[in-house]
């Protein structure tokens, strides 16, 4: 509280009903946050379910219901690559209730590919923790003639604008994948955008499209089971629960590096209190070894971060992008 003025003699008895009215006030939204939670939390995932945002938001709303002693559900809000379910936390009441596993397209890429975005991610959210980071991976249908990155970009220089790739949406971490190589490798292939992982992923094992960037966990299982081929991790370095899968830049195309978040995040003006708990609970679950294990075992990297660090990736991030697509032209 700011420190009490000496008020004349005039004014002090209306000062002192300001200063009671004040605290009234202050008392009952501090008793109001700090006995959060008092009812079911809802995690709002921008994208279908089955993907990888899905996947790490289950995982955590599994642990935040233990946690904070509460129903934590998901609630699955897809569509333009994200923005629709990331726009509606957005305008959500900033009490706590709602809640966004974001990831890096709907929060930092969306920024640069609109004039006038739905939101501002710095604006209008507040960031609690980042809990993850994945790679994109390069998988193929298994009937395309390549098995590896050269005898792919072999093929589409001798097929220009024959080749598709799909993504998760525009502006999503796999189409800014599936745009970096086409760039790097100079290959014409078409993008497809479909409205989150599993209904891209589906469409690629059945052949109506030829490859695609996918976040590990979406598409891993389906190499596992020989539905796709993996030809390359989008990663700087090799993943290590994935050793044997090189990638794409040391398959020839030096300085490729996709790596997307994914973090928690509320509606700006959300209560630092609560603020305060989940981030606390986030760091705490994020840095158990089950969780852990479960996130390396999918080919994610379990993070935590404090909030200023998150506000800080997010920040940096958005002109970091924003330059990219501006290399890149007209999406």
């Amino acid at each position: 509280m700011r420190d009490l003025k000496i008020f004349s003699a005039q004014t002090l008895a209306l000062s002192l009903s300001t200063l009671v009215a004040c605290c009234s006030y202050s008392s009952t939204s501090y008793s109001q946050s700090t006995s959060y939670p008092t009812r079911p939390i809802r995690v709002v995932v921008p994208y279908p379910p089955a993907g990888t945002t899905d996947i790490v938001a289950r995982l955590l709303a599994a642990k935040l219901t233990i946690a904070l002693k509460q129903t934590v559900s998901v609630e699955n809000k897809a569509g333009a690559g994200g923005v629709i379910g990331s726009d509606l936390v957005a305008k959500a009441a900033p009490d706590g209730y709602t809640l966004l596993l974001g990831a890096t397209g709907p929060i930092t890429v969306s920024q640069s590919l609109s004039p006038k975005p739905n939101y501002d991610s710095i604006r209008d959210f507040a960031p609690i923790s980042i809990v993850a980071t994945v790679p994109t991976m390069l998988v193929v249908n298994p009937k395309l003639a390549a098995t590896s990155v050269a005898e792919l970009v072999t093929l589409a220089k001798a097929n220009p604008g024959k080749l598709n790739f799909a993504s998760t949406g525009s502006g999503a971490t796999p189409h800014l994948s599936g745009e970096l190589f086409k760039l790097m490798a100079g290959v014409d292939i078409k993008h497809v955008p479909y409205k989150g992982s599993a209904p891209a992923v589906t469409d690629l094992i059945g052949g109506q499209v030829d490859l695609m960037f996918e976040q590990i966990p979406g598409a891993m299982p389906f190499v596992q089971s020989g539905q796709l081929r993996a030809l390359a991790m989008g990663s700087a370095k090799r993943v290590g629960a994935y050793p044997d899968i090189p990638t794409v830049a040391e398959s020839g195309l030096p300085g490729f590096d996709m790596v997307a978040w994914f973090g928690l995040l509320a509606p700006a003006n959300t209560p630092g209190d609560v603020i305060k708990r989940l981030n606390a609970e986030v760091t705490q679950i994020m840095t158990t070894q089950e969780v852990k294990d479960k996130l390396v075992s999918i080919g994610a990297e379990p993070q935590a971060s404090t909030t200023a660090e998150f506000s800080n990736t997010i920040a940096a991030e958005i002109p970091k992008w924003r330059s990219l697509i501006e290399k890149l032209g007209p999406l």
